[in-house]
């Protein structure tokens, strides 16, 4: 359904209302309900069309926010997306001179810290597990002892037993897709033999009879795919597609055991100070796209979905350092910094790792933000856990209390009230602040395209989007503020009561309403 069909100005609340109350799951419900009204539907959504109707009655004009979206790229062309991008006012594109002396040549639109040390763009890295060890494994090796340091050997031995338990994994199905390839191609390659280049279906199938017995130990394939996957193609289209998802398994564990468990790849080995390019694109900006999507998202264009931002003032700054394995943390206080001094006012962080590296480095970038008034939201994580008691990085405890005032981490909620939190969210009564919409959510994509993910890497930016809604309507309000009013309005919901500080999912409509009392309160304007 184009966008136009959910603007204020086309289509009622009350209607909207109606079609979510009567859970017609059409297009454009589903791809449209993380901007549900709870009070008027039952769905727990962010409420942007209230908010904005809100905004309206009260004769709020916008002003003008960036968002920096910390993850793996942004498409910055797409349809969706290229009209909300930051741009960077004092920077002239394509002279190959950093014109604004930020220490960035042509970053016109954010900055990419995913490159070799020859400014090279690279997409697959280690996992935060593999460097540790390695890094452990080459001190113990180069002289130290367990005697000598037993605190860090002991340390060691449980990497070390981590990363040999995790990469069996992907050794046994590494050989065992290589042993299956291998046995089953000679029965494709005698299936393709017997039907020819007939257009199959179940009658031709069933009579099938060979004196071949490799052709008929290869009709194994037709019990494993669906009657849609095979009928009226012939049998070369069956047997290739079949033997690409046995590819695709194959490559996947080949893959995963020469990057992200390779104790000898590190792709900015060698890398200085200054690093990066002006590549917010980067090499593989399918996560990036659908975070800044979820925030930022024309409306009134006629195309794809809206983001929760709620409307064109929210404009997104690209920061790519999530790459294809764990994020390093020097990449992650560098692009914190960098969106802060140019201009951010809130970051988005979907990404996470269950290692540390150095993150005292990340805690003085979350510090550093909070001294110049930015609002930091990133995700709980998908692992199905409670966060206060298994660490997550980065870091929202130290002493068993958050550190920083003006960060929010986000939980993903579903659309339905009697299964509210998503079953892969993370949780945790004192790491937890909120949650929002992360399960089937629609938003844009690469190539121009628009898909469905979930994960709390959905959520954070569904409520990053909240918080750009109500900041920007409400300017002289601080960080601080901004998170306050975020969990002080959420929709309570007694299954999240004891599993996340605010006990519910935000709402912009009831979050406006409070920065409006707060305006009048403090006498702003």
């Amino acid at each position: 359904m184009k966008k136009a069909i959910f603007t204020l100005g086309m289509l009622t609340l009350g209607l909207l209302a109606q079609a979510q109350q009567n859970q017609k799951i059409d297009s454009t419900y589903l791809k449209n309900w993380m901007h549900s009204d709870f009070e008027a539907t039952g769905v727990y959504g962010v409420n942007t069309l209230k908010a904005k109707q809100f905004l309206a009655e009260k004769h709020r004009k916008a002003t003008p926010l960036v968002v920096g979206v910390l993850d793996s790229g942004v498409e910055y062309n797409h349809e969706d997306l290229k009209n909300n991008m930051w741009v960077n006012p004092k920077e002239k594109a394509g002279n190959g001179k950093d014109d604004d002396k930020n220490g960035f040549i042509d970053d016109i639109h954010g900055w990419n810290f995913l490159t070799d040390k020859n400014g090279k763009n690279y997409a697959p890295d280690s996992y935060e597990l593999t460097r540790q060890y390695k890094k452990l494994q080459d001190y113990f090796n180069s002289g130290a002892t367990a005697s000598s340091a037993p605190e860090l050997y002991k340390k060691y031995l449980t990497l070390k037993k981590d990363y040999f338990t995790t990469i069996y994994k992907y050794e046994l199905n590494s050989s065992l897709s290589k042993a299956r390839i291998s046995f089953v191609s000679p029965r494709l390659e005698a299936l393709n033999k017997a039907f020819g280049q007939q257009k199959l279906n179940k009658s031709l199938v069933d009579n099938f009879t060979s004196e071949d017995p490799l052709a008929l130990e290869g009709l194994f394939i037709f019990k494993e795919m669906k009657p849609a996957e095979w009928e009226n193609k012939t049998i070369t289209e069956v047997t290739d597609a079949y033997k690409k998802k046995m590819e695709a398994a194959m490559n996947s564990s080949e893959n995963s055991l020469k990057y992200a468990y390779n104790l000898n790849y590190n792709p900015q080995e060698g890398i200085g100070k200054i690093y990066g390019n002006n590549d917010v694109k980067g090499l593989s900006d399918d996560h990036g796209t659908h975070v800044a999507g979820i925030i930022a998202a024309e409306w009134d264009n006629q195309k794809g979905m809206m983001g929760t931002g709620g409307g064109n003032n929210i404009k997104i700054m690209g920061v790519r350092v999530v790459p294809d394995g764990d994020e390093r943390d020097q990449d992650i206080a560098n692009g914190i910094r960098y969106a802060v001094d140019n201009g951010a006012k809130i970051l988005n962080m979907s990404f996470g790792k269950s290692y540390d590296d150095n993150h005292k480095i990340v805690v003085d970038a979350f510090k550093y933000a909070e001294s110049k008034n930015v609002l930091i939201v990133k995700a709980a994580g998908n692992d199905n856990m409670d966060v206060d008691v298994h660490t997550k990085y980065p870091l929202t405890l130290i002493n068993d209390k958050q550190y920083s005032p003006t960060t929010i981490t986000v939980g993903a909620n579903t659309r339905f009230a009697e299964n509210l939190r998503a079953r892969f969210s993370n949780w945790g009564k004192k790491s937890v602040d909120v949650f929002g919409p992360g399960t089937e959510i629609y938003a844009t994509f690469p190539d121009g395209k628009y898909k469905f993910l979930q994960g709390t890497s959905m959520a954070s930016p569904a409520v990053a989007g909240v918080a750009a809604l109500v900041w920007s309507h409400y300017p002289k309000l601080t960080a601080k503020d901004i998170k306050n009013i975020l969990m002080e309005t959420v929709n309570k919901n007694d299954q999240l009561k004891d599993i996340s500080v605010s006990g519910g999912v935000v709402d912009s409509y009831k979050a406006v309403q409070k920065a409006e009392e707060l305006y009048k309160a403090r006498k702003l304007k």
